[in-house]
């Protein structure tokens, strides 16, 4: 029985925000997601977050008699090759990124993508085979995640000298002086067996991409990030209220995607001492030391995704 399975861990990309020219963009970072199959459940999810960190474990359970084989898909998002709308630690995350099936660590195998697209109405052009075609090489294409190269202008120019017909259609739809809008896309994969009857344990951490900026406007962000009176007396006690802050998204509804609801599912946010911390939970939430603050659901079928904002405080 063959199928694949999505494992979304960092999925799509948040709108960065655009307060002033030193902020940065956060991604959404997500769980891992799963095709509608009805043999494959959730069991647990042990879900912890920090700026720093984000681990998941999970427990699933093969609720047939046979073995079912995956392909198992892991993609971080797009991330642009314009480096002054910079997101933190992209390199950080790749050499963090770990994947351990029952104990034993996991060597998944890297695909990169690359795309162009105009301005945000224009349609996402899938580059990856005209890159290869013009000669780009997987350090080329992976630019915008490891900055090996800071030179705009030799990635522009390589593509305005390729000859290969598909990459001239798609530039003839910019100006002579435009800057050409690339964008690079990382994708693990790995094969997964879930024995029949039987428990798979997987993990994967990394370190998150983390945005951010100089300064805070509660009544902009409180939609985002359900900023309740209590946060916001701690921002004006602490005159906290423009701080600076950082920003992080988790997509939780891709864990809607299994065979049943998530049996047990546990999630620690955990912040820095000198730091308030708000995000939005339907549900009780409990301070279980100075620094982080867990939820648990039984039966958990999410239906809206984590922004989460640590504010500085003096």
């Amino acid at each position: 029985m063959k199928k694949i399975i999505l494992a979304v861990s960092i999925l799509m990309q948040i709108p960065t925000y655009s307060l002033a020219n030193d902020s940065t963009g956060y991604v959404g970072t997500g769980g891992v997601s799963y095709l509608k199959n009805a043999h494959v459940a959730m069991q647990s999810e042990n879900l912890f977050i920090s700026k720093k960190l984000i681990k998941v474990d999970y427990l699933y359970k093969n609720l047939s008699s046979k073995d079912v084989t995956e392909t198992v898909l892991f993609p971080l998002p797009r991330i642009d090759n314009f480096f002054e709308a910079d997101f933190a630690h992209t390199e950080a995350l790749l050499k963090s990124f770990k994947i351990i099936v029952d104990g034993k660590n996991i060597q998944p195998e890297m695909h990169v993508r690359t795309f162009i697209q105009r301005n945000e109405k224009s349609p996402l052009i899938d580059t990856t085979d005209v890159f290869k075609q013009c000669g780009f090489s997987q350090t080329d294409m992976l630019n915008p995640w490891m900055r090996n190269n800071d030179d705009y202008s030799y990635f522009v120019d390589k593509l305005k000298q390729c000859k290969q017909p598909q990459i001239q259609k798609i530039l003839a739809n910019f100006k002579k002086d435009d800057e050409i809008p690339w964008s690079s896309q990382v994708i693990y994969s790995w094969k997964q067996t879930f024995k029949a009857n039987a428990l798979t344990k997987i993990q994967h951490q990394y370190q998150p991409l983390v945005g951010g900026s100089v300064a805070l406007y509660p009544d902009e962000y409180n939609q985002n990030f359900c900023m309740d009176t209590q946060f916001k007396q701690g921002l004006k006690k602490a005159r906290a209220e423009n701080s600076p802050f950082n920003a992080l998204s988790y997509i939780l509804t891709t864990g809607a995607n299994w065979a049943k609801p998530i049996e047990n599912f546990k999630l620690t946010i955990e912040r820095d001492k000198n730091e308030l911390v708000s995000f939005c939970w339907n549900g009780k939430v409990e301070k279980i030391s100075p620094t982080q603050f867990e939820m648990t659901k039984r039966n958990f079928v999410p239906k809206q995704d984590l922004d989460i904002i640590f504010v500085r405080v003096k």
